[in-house]
């Protein structure tokens, strides 16, 4: 006869939304969503009057947060392009 599996308290997995990117070589800035576009585009105008093509990050699409015009949103920019970029955070 089969050994039973002991039950005990399971270990619960705990999201945590207050971390937004783990990457270290992007660069971050905050803006405010100026224009939507067709297929999950946004353009962000930053606080230093840049403005970045940006789209949702995988994990924003996964639960499914929305973003509309006029969000205040926190972008990762790669270093290697600094004109297209990736919403990470939405400003509550």
């Amino acid at each position: 006869m089969a050994k039973r599996r002991p039950r005990g308290k399971r270990k619960r997995f705990e999201r945590n939304f207050e971390q937004e990117d783990k990457r270290d070589d992007h660069i971050k800035l905050n803006g405010v969503v100026s224009q939507v576009y067709a297929g999950g585009q946004f353009e962000v105008t930053a606080d230093s009057g840049a403005t970045v093509r940006a789209q949702l990050c995988g994990r924003m699409r996964k639960f499914r947060i929305r973003v509309i015009l006029g969000d205040r949103v926190t972008v990762a920019l790669s270093p290697y392009d600094l004109t297209h970029g990736m919403i990470v955070f939405r400003d509550k």
